[in-house]
C-alpha cells in the first residue's frame, strides 16, 4: 500500500513536471506580451519577432512581392525591418530595392506626383501628398469639397457628410495653420489624408463609422446648405467665411486629435504608413497607438503594419487566452511543488517506519537471546 501512494505521487511529480515544461514556453511569452500591451513598439516588435521566427523567408517574399506591385517605399521599409534584425538579404535584392526607391525619389518623380495631388487631390506618395496639401492650404480643395457634397445636401442627394465634414474642418485648420506659422501642420497633413482614403476607399469601416458620426456633430447642417446656396469655389473669401461659420469648432477635437495623430504618423513613417494605418485601425485610441509606433519605428513602420495588420497595435491574441497559459503554468507548477512535498512526506515516512521496524526487530532479538542465557543461569543456580 504504501508503495502504491509513493508511485502515485512520482507519477503526478512526473506528469505535473512535463505539464509546466510544455506550458512554460507559452505562459513565458503570454506574460511578456501581456507586458508590451500599453507599448505598441514593443507588441509590434516581439510580433515581428514571432512571425520571423515561424517563417525566415518572410522579409525576403514581401520585398519580391512590393517590387512586383512597384511599391518601392514598402519594398524599402521591409529592408530597413531586415537591417533591424540582423536578417541578411541577397545584394541583388538589396541593390533592386535602392534602385527602385532612387527611382521614386527623383526629380521628375517628385514633380509629376506633385503635379497629380495638386489637380486630383489623391495622395500616394510625399510627392502627390505634398501637392494635394499645397491645395488644401491654398483652401481650394476643401472649398472644392465643401461646395460639392454641400450641393448634394441642398438637393436632397445622396451626401458624403464625412468629407463634408473633413472638408470643413480642413478650412478651420488651414487658418490656423497659417496663424501657427505650421505649428499645427500635422493635423492639416492628417485630415488630407483622412479625406483621400475616404474618398479611394482605404478608410477602415469601423473608423469610417466614427468619423462619420463626429463629422456629423461638427457641421451645422441648415447654415452649411445656406452658405453652399450662396457661396462660389470662384468667391472664396465669402464662401470660405460662410462655411466656417457652419463649423463648430467646440465639437471638432477628437477628428482633430484624429488627424493630428495620421498626420504624425505620415511626419515618422512616410505617406503610405499613414494610409495603411487608415486601412487597419479601428479606432481613434489604434491611431495614437499608430503614432507612437511610427515615432519609435520611422521607416520601418510601413513592413510592421504590413506584416501584423491591427496586430501591430493592439494585441492580436486576446489577453484573456494569453492569462489562460500563465494560470495554467501556475497550477501545472504548484502541482508540481505539491507533489515533490507530497512525495518527499511519504518516502520520509517510509523511512522512519523501516527504521523503526529494525529497531524494534534488533530490540526483539536481544531480547529473544538473552532468555535462553537466563534460564540456563537459574538451572546452574
Amino acid at each position: 500500500m504504501k508503495r502504491l501512494r509513493i508511485g502515485l505521487g512520482l507519477s503526478g511529480m512526473v506528469l505535473c513536471a512535463l505539464t509546466c515544461a510544455l506550458l512554460w514556453p507559452h505562459a513565458r511569452d503570454g506574460a511578456v506580451i501581456l507586458a508590451a500591451q500599453d507599448d505598441p513598439a514593443e507588441l509590434s516588435d516581439l510580433a515581428v519577432d514571432s512571425v520571423v521566427r515561424n517563417d525566415p523567408a518572410v522579409i525576403a517574399d514581401n520585398i519580391e512581392a512590393a517590387l512586383a506591385a512597384n511599391d518601392a517605399d514598402l519594398a524599402g521599409s521591409f529592408v530597413e525591418l531586415a537591417t533591424a534584425k540582423d536578417i541578411r538579404l541577397n545584394d541583388e535584392l538589396t541593390k533592386r530595392v535602392a534602385d527602385a526607391v532612387a527611382e521614386q525619389n527623383s526629380s521628375s518623380h517628385f514633380a509629376r506626383g506633385f503635379a497629380t495631388g495638386l489637380v486630383t487631390g489623391n495622395t500616394e506618395d510625399v510627392a502627390s501628398l505634398s501637392g494635394t496639401v499645397a491645395g488644401d492650404l491654398f483652401v481650394f480643395g476643401d472649398i472644392r469639397d465643401v461646395v460639392r457634397e454641400g450641393k448634394h445636401l441642398l438637393m436632397g442627394e445622396e451626401t458624403d457628410r464625412l468629407i463634408l465634414g473633413l472638408a470643413a474642418a480642413g478650412l478651420a485648420v488651414t487658418a490656423a495653420t497659417y496663424v501657427s506659422l505650421g505649428g499645427i501642420a500635422p493635423a492639416r497633413a492628417g485630415l488630407t489624408l483622412v479625406k483621400d482614403a475616404r474618398k479611394v476607399g482605404r478608410l477602415g469601416e469601423r473608423l469610417t463609422e466614427w468619423a462619420g458620426r463626429s463629422a456629423r456633430e461638427v457641421v451645422d447642417a441648415p447654415m452649411l446648405q445656406n452658405a453652399v446656396a450662396t457661396g462660389s469655389v470662384l468667391r472664396p473669401g465669402q464662401t470660405i467665411g460662410a462655411i466656417r461659420a457652419a463649423f463648430r469648432t467646440e465639437k471638432a477635437g477628437a477628428l482633430f486629435r484624429a488627424a493630428k495623430d495620421v498626420g504624425r504618423v505620415g511626419e515618422k513613417a512616410g505617406i503610405r504608413a499613414a494610409q495603411d494605418t487608415l486601412r487597419v485601425a479601428e479606432t481613434p485610441k489604434d491611431l495614437t497607438r499608430a503614432a507612437r509606433l511610427a515615432e519609435a519605428s520611422g521607416g520601418k513602420t510601413r513592413a510592421i503594419l504590413k506584416l501584423l495588420g491591427r496586430g501591430a497595435l493592439v494585441l492580436a491574441a486576446g489577453a484573456f487566452d494569453l492569462t489562460m497559459w500563465i494560470m495554467g503554468a501556475a497550477l501545472a507548477l504548484f502541482g508540481l511543488l505539491s507533489s515533490i512535498k507530497t512525495t518527499t512526506e511519504r518516502l520520509t515516512q517510509s523511512w522512519l517506519d523501516r527504521k523503526k521496524a529494525r529497531r524494534l526487530r534488533k530490540k526483539i532479538a536481544s531480547a529473544g537471546s538473552s532468555e535462553p542465557a537466563m534460564a540456563v543461569a537459574g538451572i546452574t543456580g
